[in-house]
């Protein structure tokens, strides 16, 4: 074994490419990132959102969240409006594609799931839990100088 293979680091970053893997190769036929597909999941769970609130439920920036909607909005699966309100916010709708790839696609998590190896839904959200729980802690995480 490697030492590698004892880091924490090292046991995330394995098992996010092993899962990003596994989603890049069941949403192939759609044509589809895995990234993209998590904007469907938003949209389809939480209905429009403004590109601002993506943006934050993926932590992603404005540089990588722009060029993703647009590829999902070439391939006719989302909108962009702008907010008859308030100009300056965007909202993402689904179209009427968008919203029926979610039958499409609905088996996806159970096989995400079953790809685990946990055993039940308890231990998947334990997992989750310990997750959030590693990310909220390296996020407060003081960055300093070690000169």
């Amino acid at each position: 074994m490697a030492i590698v293979d004892e880091m924490v680091c090292f046991s995330l970053y394995s098992a996010t490419r092993a899962t990003t893997r596994a989603y890049t190769d069941l949403l192939a036929p759609w044509k589809l990132t895995y990234t993209q597909y998590l904007v469907l999941v938003i949209l389809w769970n939480e209905g429009s959102q403004p590109v601002r609130q993506i943006g934050e439920m993926l932590q992603l920036d404005s540089g990588t969240l722009s060029p993703l909607l647009r590829r999902l909005e070439s391939k006719e699966l989302i909108d962009r409006q702008r907010s008859e309100t308030d100009t300056r916010v965007v909202n993402v709708v689904l179209t009427e594609p968008g919203e029926s790839l979610r039958k499409e696609l609905a088996h996806i998590p159970e096989q995400i799931a079953c790809g685990t190896g946990l055993p039940d839904i308890a231990s998947a959200q334990a997992l989750v839990s310990s997750l959030h729980r590693i990310t909220d802690s390296m996020q407060q995480l003081p960055l300093t100088d070690s000169k």
